[in-house]
């Protein structure tokens, strides 16, 4: 399984940018997938995430409101839009495979990484 995450860049505070991961073939459309971020010297977080179907959405306190997350089954593509971006922002950004239909917030729970796109937001 490979995951191909796109769509970092460098945005200023309050602007938005949308990223996109793609799962290779082999992947089960039964998963749940996520995106966590990594910042500088800091531990790799829980951003968004969505249920097999789409149906169930998960969301980090810290994105809430501002941040959006989609699948396109078909295409076996996840999107994560980002509003409102904040300095704090500012990360390496993974779309990740969930072991279950229904993701959870731990990285433990996912098996399938993808390599990650920097995300920048200057103030």
């Amino acid at each position: 399984v490979q995951l191909q995450a796109s769509g970092g860049g460098l945005v200023q505070a309050g602007g938005s940018l949308r990223l996109s991961c793609r799962a290779s073939r082999g992947t089960s459309s039964n998963n749940g997938m996520g995106w966590f971020r990594q910042a500088p010297g800091k531990e790799r977080e829980f951003v968004a995430a969505v249920s097999w179907n789409g149906g169930s959405k998960y969301y980090a306190d810290n994105v809430q409101g501002r941040f959006t997350i989609s699948r396109e089954y078909a295409k076996a593509t996840v999107y994560l839009q980002m509003n409102s971006l904040k300095p704090e922002d500012t990360a390496v950004y993974y779309c990740a495979v969930s072991r279950s239909s229904y993701p959870g917030r731990g990285t433990a729970t996912y098996a399938y990484w993808g390599q990650g796109t920097l995300v920048t937001v200057s103030s």
